[in-house]
């Protein structure tokens, strides 16, 4: 898809001026993101309810689809700066339990976290 974009892009072949209006896309792609969150809850009282959920899946997808060209017109390592972050963000979120090899943290090294009273 990105090649696609690249041949048939508007913009010229300004490569910041590419990268600052695809940067800027993914902020309008958002901004749809939250018009189908508000169709789908009726909160706006002049329009009611105007979306599905499945009209915000898809604007999500949206959101992540122009994420990706953005990161690959950024970098030519798009898919390495990805996996990489990724991996950054399992671990954070989702440590791995220690293998039986590995000796495990003694209470003393650990920190101790009160309750607040």
């Amino acid at each position: 898809m990105w090649a696609w974009l690249e041949a048939h892009h508007p913009l010229g072949s300004d490569p910041d001026r590419t990268l600052l209006l695809r940067l800027l896309k993914l902020s309008e792609e958002a901004g749809e993101v939250a018009q189908a969150v508000i169709g789908v809850t009726g909160h706006n009282p002049r329009k009611g309810v105007t979306h599905t959920w499945q009209d915000v899946e898809a604007e999500l997808c949206d959101v992540a689809i122009t994420a990706l060209i953005a990161l690959r017109t950024l970098t030519p390592e798009a898919r390495t700066v990805f996996a990489r972050h990724l991996a950054r963000v399992r671990d954070r979120c989702m440590p791995q339990p220690a293998r039986p090899d590995t000796p495990a943290a003694s209470p003393a090294a650990s920190p101790t976290v009160s309750a607040p009273s």
